[in-house]
């Protein structure tokens, strides 16, 4: 699916004479302007300005290119979720099946504060082996994000996943849509869950200190060094839960297994512990899974949500009027995705790629899949 194709039917929210410029045009216009480094609708409108020409060899522009109060007033009329659906089946035809660990976790655009309201909070579902943002929900305030967490899941699917979410996400009702979407989760435990949390706790605190007698209990270990930081890992998964209540066990639906991941670090002689505690269900079978599982959700921080905000500067992102940053937020996942895509520049950084789509025409066309009017 090409991305003209992608938003082919869209409803042009405008009427009259405020339909000069062609919908589809518009978005190819900013979507070109984000990849190549624009920050908000001046940047936009002044980027197509400056690359009119070379524009016109892909689009018709019959009214030239729009003024940056027409880019912010078009994108704030457009139904963020209707321009999320494009964004979806876009991502859906690129990917294909999705295979591996989908972490969801959420994000506050700071700069989208607007008023009385409180800033854009996005929960985005990430596929982990591409890179890649399958779809995303938005709110207002972190307050939200149970309801965004079950909508998101609503429109995945999820067969052979293992879906991992931070603490915030374990529950039952999301742990029950995750297993209909035909996933298994795997989910951290923390005192929003006091009852489960405390069970689990004092099961690994026993068992370390007094043994877990004839208990199985799957380890799993590795130890990184990096520029005299040593972290070790040590992860152990317990797929027998007859020790845990019944109530607890028939709580939470499909349960297959508790872990701790314990990560010691050593920077210049002085260590730090911490602990981590998760329930899964049957898709997560050994120890090493597990710590698979849980390493790979912190993709999402690292790969997704720093490159936002270090790559496309969202936190300094002042877009913020209706649906307005709702949409900017998926031209950055489009943009970003392009760049994931790049075969010709691979030893690149992302922002190096999104500097060489601002020089270079041919590899701008190219990542857009761009072709020249007749």
């Amino acid at each position: 699916m090409t991305l003209t194709e992608a938003f082919d039917g869209l409803d042009d929210p405008r009427t009259g004479p405020a339909q000069r410029h062609d919908l589809t045009e518009m978005i190819l216009m900013a979507l070109c302007a984000v990849l190549c480094g624009a920050d908000s609708w001046v940047d936009c409108a002044e980027w197509a300005e400056d690359n009119e020409d070379w524009l016109k060899r892909y689009l018709v522009l019959e009214h030239g290119t729009p003024s940056h109060d027409t880019f912010g007033r078009v994108f704030r009329l457009l139904d963020g979720k209707v321009f999320e659906a494009c964004f979806r089946a876009w991502i859906g035809d690129l990917i294909g099946v999705v295979a591996g660990v989908v972490a969801i976790d959420g994000k506050t655009a700071c700069g989208s504060r607007d008023g009385h309201n409180t800033a854009l909070h996005t929960i985005s579902a990430y596929a982990t082996a591409s890179g890649l943002c399958l779809a995303q929900e938005h709110t207002r305030g972190k307050g939200h994000e149970i309801p965004a967490i079950k909508a998101l899941l609503d429109t995945l699917a999820l067969k052979g996943c293992i879906v991992t979410i931070d603490a915030i996400g374990c529950q039952t009702e999301i742990a029950q849509k995750i297993l209909d979407r035909g996933g298994d989760y795997l989910l951290a435990v923390k005192d929003n869950q006091e009852t489960l949390a405390k069970a689990v706790r004092e099961f690994f605190a026993d068992g370390e200190s007094a043994g877990f007698g004839t208990l199985p209990v799957d380890r799993y270990q590795t130890v990184d060094k990096d520029h005299g930081r040593i972290e070790t890992r040590r992860a152990l998964w317990v797929t027998d839960l007859s020790w845990l209540a019944k109530k607890i066990r028939e709580h939470w639906p499909k349960l297959a297994g508790v872990g701790m991941i314990e990560r010691r670090r050593e920077i210049s002689g002085t260590v730090s512990m911490e602990r981590a505690f998760y329930i899964g269900s049957r898709g997560v079978t050994t120890a090493e899974s597990f710590a698979t599982a849980a390493r790979c959700h912190w993709g999402i921080e690292n790969r997704l949500h720093w490159v936002l905000d270090v790559t496309f500067r969202e936190d300094d992102c002042r877009v913020r009027k209706d649906h307005a940053p709702h949409n900017f937020a998926a031209l950055r996942k489009f943009a970003l995705a392009l760049l994931r895509q790049d075969t010709q520049y691979p030893k690149r950084s992302l922002r190096s790629r999104r500097k060489t789509a601002e020089r270079l025409a041919d590899y701008r066309a190219s990542l857009l899949g761009l072709t020249l009017q007749g």
